[in-house]
C-alpha cells in the first residue's frame, strides 16, 4: 500500500479546513452585522478574498505532522489579528455601513473561538488516529550511519504521532544489525518495501550516488530529503524544517510547488479558459456539433481516461473526430482510417483540442503544461525513459513547450518520446509566466502555419 493510499484522504484536509473557515465567516457575519447596512455580497467577496491573502502569507493552513503546538498558536494569532485589521479597514470605504465596535468585537471574538476549537480538536484526534489506528503512516529510510542520523531513527520511534514508520538504515561504511544492506540493495528496497520518504547522511554520500539516488527517487516519486552535517549546504533548491529541534533539508523539485506560484497559475487557467469558452466555444461547438454529426453517427465529444497530475486519473475531452471504433488506445496516425473528412479538418487545426477547456476549468488540466498521454504510453516509457515520470509533477496542459518545438502528434520512435520528455523537463523546471505566453502565442502561429505532424 503506497502512501497516496494510505493517507488517500489527508488532501481533502487543507480543502474541508477552508471550507469550514469560509462556512463560519460567511454565517457569523449574517448573524452580528445584519443591522449595519452593509452589502453582503460585496463584503462576503471582500473577506474571503482577504480571509486567504492573509492565510497565504500566516501560513495558516500550512499545519504539518511535525509542525508544534507552539507554532500552530502563532499562526493563528497572526491570522486573528490581521484579519480583524481587515474587517474594521472595509468600513469607511463602505459609505452606507453603521461601523459597530461591538458587533466586529463580538464576530472576531466568535469566528476565531470556534476556528480554534475546530483546529485543535482536528490536530489533537489526527495525532491520536494515527498512533492508535497505524493507518496514513509513511514508510522512511535512512541512508547513512552517522550521530545525526540515529538521533532522527530515535525521533521516528519515540514520535509515532508524527505519523513515520522507520524501515532501516542504508550504508556502504558501517555493517552492524542495524544496517538492512548497503546501497546496491537500496533500491530494490524501496520499490519492494514501498518507501515514501528517503533521508539522506550527507557526509556518507558521494556526489555521483546522491545524484543517482536523486534521479531514482523522481523516476518512482519518492521523497528525498537530506540530513546536514558540520558542512555548510547552500542551495535554491533545498528548505529547512524542523521536526521539533531536529533540522531536515527537502529537495524542492520545481517552482511549481510553491504556492504563490499554484495561485497565480491556477487564477490565470481560470480566467483563460472562462474566455475561451465564452468567447469561442459558446458558438464554435453547435457549429462543430452539426458538422461531425452530418458526416457520422455517435456522440459529439471523445472522452478518454488519461494520466493527471500525479498519474491520478481524469477524462480528457475533445470534439470527436473519428468514427466511433474500439481502439481508443492507439494513437490517430498519418492517413488513419478512422479519422473522418471533418475530424482531419478540425485535428489539422487544433480545435478538436478545444473542450479541454473545460477540463481546464474544472481543474484536471491547465492552460500550459506537458500533454496527457494514453495510458499505454505511460506504462511503455514510465521504466524506458529516464526522467518520463518526472511530467507528473504538474497538471498537464493543451499545449507545451514539446508540443510548439515539434514534437507532437505519433510517437514512431524511441527518440520522439526522449525529444518530448526532455522538453517537459525543461519547462517544469524552468516555469516562469513569460515562459507561457510564449508557448500559447507560439501555439496560436503554429496552428496558422499548419504543422506536419497534425493528423
Amino acid at each position: 500500500m503506497t502512501a497516496a493510499q494510505r493517507g488517500r484522504y489527508s488532501k481533502y484536509l487543507k480543502p474541508i479546513s477552508s471550507i469550514i473557515d469560509l462556512i463560519v465567516l460567511v454565517g457569523f457575519s449574517f448573524i452580528f452585522f445584519k443591522d449595519l447596512n452593509i452589502n453582503f455580497i460585496y463584503f462576503t467577496f471582500y473577506q474571503i478574498f482577504c480571509w486567504f491573502v492573509i492565510a497565504y502569507f500566516s501560513g495558516f493552513y500550512e499545519i504539518y505532522r511535525y509542525t508544534t503546538p507552539i507554532q500552530i498558536i502563532s499562526k493563528i494569532i497572526k491570522q486573528a489579528v490581521i484579519f480583524l485589521l481587515v474587517i474594521i479597514a472595509f468600513f469607511p470605504f463602505s459609505k452606507d455601513a453603521v461601523f459597530s465596535g461591538e458587533a466586529i468585537g463580538l464576530f472576531s471574538g466568535s469566528v476565531f473561538f470556534l476556528i480554534i476549537n475546530f483546529k485543535a480538536l482536528a490536530f489533537y484526534y489526527l495525532k491520536k488516529y494515527r498512533i492508535v489506528t497505524g493507518s496514513n503512516y509513511r514508510n522512511a529510510i535512512i541512508v547513512g550511519y552517522s550521530d545525526e542520523a540515529k538521533r532522527l531513527r530515535d525521533l521516528f520511534n519515540t514520535r509515532t504521532d508524527f505519523g513515520y514508520r522507520f524501515l532501516g538504515f542504508f550504508s556502504d561504511k558501517t555493517q552492524n544489525q542495524d544496517i538492512k544492506g548497503d546501497l546496491s540493495k537500496l533500491e530494490s528496497f524501496l520499490i519492494d518495501e514501498k518507501v515514501d520518504e528517503v533521508y539522506c547522511s550527507l557526509g556518507e554520500l558521494s556526489n555521483e550516488k546522491i545524484k543517482n539516488l536523486v534521479e531514482f527517487a523522481d523516476e518512482n516519486n519518492i521523497a528525498i530529503k537530506f540530513i546536514p552535517d558540520s558542512k555548510a549546504i547552500f542551495s535554491k533548491n533545498l528548505k529547512i524544517d524542523y521536526y521539533e529541534l531536529f533540522p531536515v533539508l527537502s529537495l524542492q523539485k520545481t517552482q511549481l510547488d510553491e504556492p504563490v506560484v499554484k495561485f497565480v497559475k491556477r487564477a490565470f487557467d481560470i480566467c483563460f479558459s472562462l474566455l475561451v469558452i465564452v468567447l469561442f466555444l459558446s458558438w464554435l461547438t453547435p457549429i462543430l456539433a452539426v458538422l461531425i454529426l452530418m458526416e457520422s453517427k455517435g456522440p459529439i465529444f471523445f472522452k478518454q481516461s488519461r494520466p493527471g497530475m500525479n498519474e491520478e486519473e481524469f477524462f480528457c475531452y475533445k470534439f470527436r473526430s473519428m468514427r466511433v471504433n474500439t481502439t481508443t488506445e492507439k494513437e490517430a496516425s498519418r492517413n488513419d482510417p478512422r479519422v473522418t473528412k471533418v475530424g482531419r479538418f478540425i485535428r489539422k487545426t487544433s480545435l478538436d483540442e478545444m473542450p479541454q477547456f473545460f477540463n481546464v476549468l474544472f481543474g484536471d488540466m491547465s492552460v500550459v503544461g506537458p500533454r496527457p498521454h494514453l495510458w499505454s504510453q505511460n506504462k511503455t516509457y514510465g521504466s524506458r525513459i529516464k526522467k518520463y515520470m518526472v511530467r507528473h509533477y504538474v497538471k498537464p496542459g493543451i499545449t507545451g513547450l514539446a508540443q510548439v518545438r515539434g514534437f507532437r502528434g505519433e510517437i514512431e520512435t524511441d527518440e520522439d518520446m526522449i525529444n518530448r520528455i526532455k522538453y517537459d523537463v525543461f519547462y517544469i523546471e524552468n516555469w516562469s509566466v513569460l515562459l507561457d505566453l510564449k508557448i500559447i502565442v507560439q501555439t496560436v502561429i503554429n496552428i496558422f502555419k499548419g504543422e506536419e505532424k497534425a493528423y
